[in-house]
């Protein structure tokens, strides 16, 4: 399985009141993804050398299904060193997230902060007709509000 670059390239916002405010201007477009029988080592040497602090898991058929962080690899390092047991069978499918959070490319920023402020996340994968097409962070969310001029937020 191929690994997109998970901190690709940004789209370039718009200024001024025609600037486009759809999550779908301010997200990641490229990212890395875990495929659900990728081991934890792979995963954990994956993220370290990213520089990232998770991914999104998908199928074989880029459908996600859930989402693998640093957080969900420190269950498994706490594991393995109190049964004992070795950390290079262990996969991504036991240890991932299943229940995720998701938006829609076509929501607005501010939608996106509103779900930001009521949920514990700090991104969410960002999809379009049910499919994959990028990830927002808490960090796009301030950029984009940065990019607009104060006179031209709207909903």
């Amino acid at each position: 399985m191929g690994i997109s670059n998970f901190m690709g390239e940004r789209a370039k916002p718009k200024k001024g009141m025609d600037a486009a405010i759809a999550v779908s201007d301010y997200m990641t477009k490229k990212l890395i993804s875990f495929s659900p029988q990728h081991t934890l080592l792979q995963t954990m040497e994956t993220l370290v050398r990213n520089e990232i602090t998770g991914g999104p898991v998908v199928d074989e058929k880029g459908t996600l299904i859930g989402m693998i962080s640093e957080s969900d690899c420190m269950k498994q390092l706490s594991d393995s060193r109190y049964f004992n047991m070795p950390m290079n069978t262990e996969i991504v499918e036991k240890y991932m997230s299943t229940i995720v959070e998701t938006i829609d490319s076509s929501a607005s920023i501010f939608e996106a902060a509103e779900q930001f402020y009521k949920s514990p996340y700090k991104r969410f994968p960002v999809l379009e007709n049910g499919k994959l097409v990028g990830q927002i962070s808490q960090h796009d969310i301030i950029l984009a509000a940065l990019h607009l001029n104060s006179h031209s937020w709207r909903h």
